[in-house]
């Protein structure tokens, strides 16, 4: 019968090491409660990360860094704001979103970040409008229910097909979009409809996609109201801290379950 060589250390309380064969033998590995999660090897208490984490979940529209380095540290607490925009960035990671496909009436829309060409300086403008420069989302929204939003990088058909393929269940009742032609190959696998922007149709019954343009239109106000400037190495970031928060908007327990994501 194997015999588990883990012990206690006296001296540091919630650590412990491991002198099996596959932890190093003689030599061990020492691990604690927080080994393989977003805190390990921090300095900073775990008191401060909970109110970090916390105000991330209860602002609507996302906090800065600067906000949660002036609320959370103070402005003669010795650190700076960068403490704080890695301990944001670190509770983004762990905001994963549910793996569940959407069901029932499903709403499917792209959107473009980035600022305008024309606030620009004249010599890093690439052209005038036009999404030339930003980066694209994609999200599908179930009515009443959960968003899954992605950064992609482009919208033909193909990324398209593979992001609702991924997303949407085959159970799906209504596929509801706008009329982009790369849309046009849901057809053949899915209870698609369309509407018509250009020519100001919004509504046609039950198919509209006024659900995840407000999701779309809550991202925005949060990346230049509160961020300001969202890069695209950390858009992705951002996307996921903004649907965890949409998805778990009437769950009291919204922290507690965020805890149990903070594995690396």
């Amino acid at each position: 019968m194997k015999t588990e060589k883990i012990y206690a250390l006296r001296a540091r309380p919630y650590h412990w090491i491991c002198k099996n064969v596959d932890c190093g033998g003689r030599n061990g590995y020492r691990f604690s409660i927080l080994t393989h999660t977003i805190f390990q090897d921090t300095k900073i208490p775990l008191k401060l990360w909970f109110k970090v984490g916390y105000l991330m979940l209860v602002g609507k529209k996302g906090i800065s860094a600067l906000q949660v380095h002036r609320v959370v540290f103070g402005e003669n607490s010795g650190s700076d704001h960068h403490t704080a925009w890695y301990m944001c960035h670190r509770w983004r990671a762990a905001m994963r979103g549910d793996a569940i496909k959407l069901d029932g009436e499903v709403e499917v829309d792209e959107t473009f970040i980035g600022g305008r060409e024309s606030n620009k300086h004249r010599s890093k403008r690439l052209a005038k409008g036009g999404t030339i420069g930003k980066v694209a989302v994609i999200g599908a929204i179930a009515r009443k229910g959960m968003v899954v939003a992605k950064v992609v990088e482009n919208t033909n058909s193909e990324t398209l097909e593979r992001f609702v393929r991924q997303t949407v269940s085959e159970k799906v009742s209504l596929v509801a979009t706008d009329e982009y032609n790369a849309y046009k190959v849901l057809k053949a696998d899915f209870p698609h409809e369309s509407i018509s922007h250009t020519t100001g149709q919004y509504v046609r019954g039950n198919v509209h996609t006024q659900n995840i343009e407000s999701f779309w239109s809550l991202f925005k106000r949060g990346i230049i109201g509160s961020f300001h400037h969202v890069s695209k190495k950390y858009l992705p970031l951002y996307v996921n801290e903004f649907s965890y928060r949409h998805n778990n908007r009437k769950n009291m327990n919204v922290f507690a379950d965020l805890l149990t994501t903070c594995d690396k």
